[in-house]
């Protein structure tokens, strides 16, 4: 089931570009240029005939505010900035890894949303940002804002493996990529599993508040489910750094047992001390050796290190650089005209695409009400998510839930949440309708 030509073409730039805007690598050490400095190269955009509202990150977080700043502030001039020439969705690949969605379905066009939505899209990567003087820089040049978004998604934290080690770390990177951030991560993983010959399959499953809680047992599913249709003779090794399955707990058990029982072999509390890529091995705390054909082995996340060159980071105990922000306004408290969403905040909230989207069109209804003068009001994102367990015809199992902060444990957690984890029968098959059709709903808020 090799990618067709045209596949391929229509990959182009999502896959050349790899990671977004979280493979920033610049540093803001020493003197920035200022405005005022003869001969500074502006970015090749109109000039703006309102407040300019500067969009970090075209994942689902940010093509979400984008459109909703213009939407409920239409006076506002807005500029999405996106590293990516074009857009690929991390939520449904798993179906893309073993053929059930063609590439077409997770591919979408930055231009076409700014046509519709009537703003700006600069194709470009930002490696600096002088706050002082309210100018972000691109290779494509600078812009001025007067309020700046970053929205940069999540980078990958190997340092509990690599122990500082650069060479082993681009090793992991290059020959077992994670597949969590669109591009050619998932281009690879999906070269992998379509040429599986046998073997032990290792994939993993961070600690702490990673992107999509249920997206690594999704993907043991599918990729098992691909071994049994296959007759491939081997299992997916789930190693997973948590207690237990992190959500939909009772449906991914329910198929690891019932459908995959000879297919997946899962191991919780898997905390991993030593990976050999060499001899194919790794070694957890409990004193467990798994010997391994391939892998996508999956660290635990941080946020983009644009962050950190912007000077609105914080380090917490689970995830690096999350963005240091007031959880009810999503303003930076160094900067009140810089906001983080998406990915990078450091709320509890599931680091999933219905949620940034969700989140998405609060936080522009906060800019938008502010442009206008008046005082924003927090309300809960919500998310709503499906997970695939099977194909043909594919059945899934979902979640919808709200989030409340809870005044004693100063902490946000689930609110009105509400489960649907039969994935066999009529159920699981509706379920699987209605992933699909909660994909086209995302897409068409976004893009349309």
């Amino acid at each position: 089931m090799a990618l067709s030509r045209r596949d391929l073409l229509k990959l182009g730039g999502v896959a050349a570009a790899g990671a977004a805007l979280s493979g920033c690598t610049a540093s803001s050490g020493g003197a920035k240029p200022s405005a005022a400095k003869a001969g500074l190269r502006m970015a090749p955009i109109p000039k703006a005939k309102g407040p300019r509202v500067v969009v970090v990150g075209g994942g689902w977080s940010g093509l979400s505010i984008a459109k909703y700043v213009k939407k409920y502030a239409p006076e506002a001039d807005v500029v999405l900035i996106e590293r990516r020439a074009s857009f690929m969705s991390c939520p449904v690949s798993n179906l893309w890894l073993v053929g059930l969605v063609d590439l077409e379905f997770l591919t979408h066009d930055y231009l076409q949303a700014a046509r519709n939505n009537n703003y700006i899209f600069l194709n470009a990567m930002v490696h600096d940002v002088d706050r002082d003087s309210k100018l972000v820089f691109t290779n494509e040049g600078a812009l001025k804002y007067d309020y700046l978004v970053l929205a940069p998604g999540i980078d990958y934290d190997y340092s509990r493996w690599t122990k500082g080690d650069v060479e082993f770390e681009n090793r992991l990177k290059t020959e077992h990529p994670a597949g969590f951030i669109p591009g050619s991560e998932h281009l690879s993983l999906r070269n992998k599993v379509q040429d599986f010959e046998g073997g032990n399959f290792v994939l993993t499953v961070p600690g702490g508040n990673y992107r999509c809680l249920p997206a690594p047992y999704e993907r043991a599913c599918l990729i098992a489910w691909f071994m049994k249709k296959e007759d491939i003779p081997g299992k997916v090794i789930l190693l997973d750094e948590n207690p237990d399955i992190t959500i939909k707990k009772d449906g991914f058990h329910s198929a690891f047992e019932k459908l995959y029982k000879d297919y997946i072999e899962y191991l919780p509390g898997s905390t991993i001390t030593k990976i050999d890529l060499d001899k194919k091995r790794i070694e957890t705390e409990l004193g467990e050796e798994i010997e391994f054909a391939d892998a996508a082995l999956y660290p635990r996340v941080r946020g983009g290190k644009i962050l950190e060159i912007a000077g609105v980071a914080k380090d917490s105990v689970f995830n690096k650089a999350e963005a240091n922000i007031d959880p009810f306004t999503y303003q930076t408290k160094v900067d009140p005209d810089v906001y983080c969403a998406g990915d990078v905040r450091p709320m509890g909230f599931s680091k999933s695409g219905n949620t940034a989207n969700s989140e998405g069109h609060i936080v522009a209804s906060m800019i938008a009400t502010r442009i206008k003068g008046k005082e924003p009001k927090w309300k809960s994102p919500l998310t709503v998510c499906y997970s695939a367990v099977s194909g043909d015809p594919v059945r899934a199992i979902s979640v919808n839930a709200e989030y409340k902060y809870n005044e004693k444990k100063k902490a946000f957690g689930f609110h009105n949440a509400a489960t649907n984890e039969k994935w066999d029968g009529k159920v699981g098959v509706m379920n699987g309708k209605g992933l699909f059709e909660w994909a086209k709903g995302m897409y068409r808020d976004m893009f349309m």
